[in-house]
């Protein structure tokens, strides 16, 4: 069996969840590092609708790749701090994906494998790309992040985004969800504030480090906004 990734979204809404949450961010890394099969893992925040910068204090977000689909399973199964989570949570959401292609670092190293196993009747396609902004480059680069997502308003092959990150404004990361590879393909190069934020990139340079990651989504539990995501994925 090949390596998978995991990505949980937690939504969470009194004040006392809120500050749970967010303590976590701190305190779970001990209990989060010493995971059987666990390979490789980030606490995140997550930003306000839209890709603002600031904090989005309802939704924080769990990274987690696995040896295989089984150490997965036995986690969220069985673990006590999964149900730490959910028990503090007023609503969570799961995705297993398997790896298509990953350029760049996270945290100096691609942590990623390509998977050996994907469906070819599977058409949904989900995206991580992460970086670190350079400090000098703080202001233009979230000056223009409106202008470079301006077309993903609206746009009806987008299933699913959201703004996250391990440390606010400074490292970020957007994870999507597609239809499938061509309303991908079309946002991609298609889009003219999409390729005008690319030319932006390579000629301002705004990163000190960078990570580019397309997966297959292929299992879903649980809900957002009460509603099933990915009714077309095995549900549990």
């Amino acid at each position: 069996m090949s390596q998978i990734t995991t990505l949980t979204f937690y939504r969470y809404r009194s004040l006392w969840q809120k500050l749970w949450a967010f303590g976590m961010m701190q305190f779970g890394h001990a209990p989060m590092s010493k995971l059987s099969g666990q390979l490789f893992y980030k606490l995140m925040g997550s930003g306000k609708e839209g890709f603002d910068p600031f904090p989005d204090w309802s939704v924080y977000a769990v990274l987690q790749i696995w040896d295989n689909e089984v150490s997965a399973n036995n986690f969220f199964s069985s673990s006590e701090l999964i149900e730490k989570y959910k028990n503090n949570s007023e609503e969570c959401w799961t995705l297993y994906m398997k790896n298509l292609v990953a350029k760049g670092e996270w945290s100096g190293k691609n942590p990623f494998e390509k998977s050996n196993n994907i469906d070819p009747d599977n058409p949904f396609i989900a995206v991580i790309t992460r970086a670190t902004i350079k400090k000098k480059l703080l202001y233009r680069f979230w000056k223009y992040v409106p202008t470079s997502q301006a077309s993903l308003v609206g746009n009806k092959g987008l299933l699913f985004t959201k703004g996250i990150g391990e440390v606010p404004v400074t490292q970020m990361a957007t994870f999507s969800v597609w239809k499938n590879k061509e309303a991908l393909m079309e946002f991609a190069y298609g889009s003219k504030e999409h390729q005008s934020a690319i030319q932006q990139t390579r000629k301002l340079e705004w990163y000190k480090e960078e990570l580019f990651s397309r997966f297959q989504p292929y299992r879903s539990m649980g809900t957002w906004n009460g509603k099933q995501q990915l009714p077309g994925l095995s549900q549990d």
